[in-house]
């Protein structure tokens, strides 16, 4: 079984050869401007504004809690917006993390990852805005990625 790679930098800018995924988390409220995504927007365009159509059209698609969509940003590189948390704020409901979204979501991940033949790349998900932990993102990472042979590479960001 392969282990999770750590190293500092960008997984907007993924290292290695051959085809990439680079995933993260999303909202299921359509909003996209804070944390991660805003490195992803300032490269490419397209991550952000399929996200807003997704969630747009929810009415006629699969948007919601543990859905994922396939950006291709490049030819050898793909963004995977998962919807994983429930909103946007800590509340009385706690935070907006949802391991099981988060979970069905490296599922499909690890599907498409396996059909294109790729590696996938990620902040430590669900970790930031989300409020989640990365005791618990990382075992599911372990569970539905590495132990099906799929290379992971995580990245600090440094600074």
């Amino acid at each position: 079984m392969s282990e999770i790679e750590y190293v500092r930098g960008d997984a907007t800018a993924p290292q290695g050869k051959g085809v990439k995924l680079i995933a993260h988390v999303c909202n299921d409220l359509g909003g996209w401007g804070k944390g991660f995504v805003l490195a992803i927007s300032r490269r490419w365009p397209e991550p952000e504004a399929a996200y807003r159509r997704w969630h747009r059209e929810r009415a006629g698609n699969d948007f919601g809690l543990g859905a994922v969509q396939y950006v291709r940003v490049a030819p050898y590189l793909w963004v995977a917006n998962m919807v994983g948390q429930r909103g946007i704020r800590t509340g009385s409901k706690g935070v907006p993390v949802r391991y099981e979204a988060i979970d069905a979501a490296l599922g499909a991940v690890a599907g498409k990852a396996a059909e294109l033949g790729a590696s996938v790349h990620m902040p430590r998900i669900g970790c930031g805005l989300a409020g989640g932990k990365w005791s618990r993102i990382e075992p599911l990472i372990a569970g539905r990625l590495t132990a099906r042979g799929i290379s992971v590479t995580v990245y600090d960001h440094e600074g």
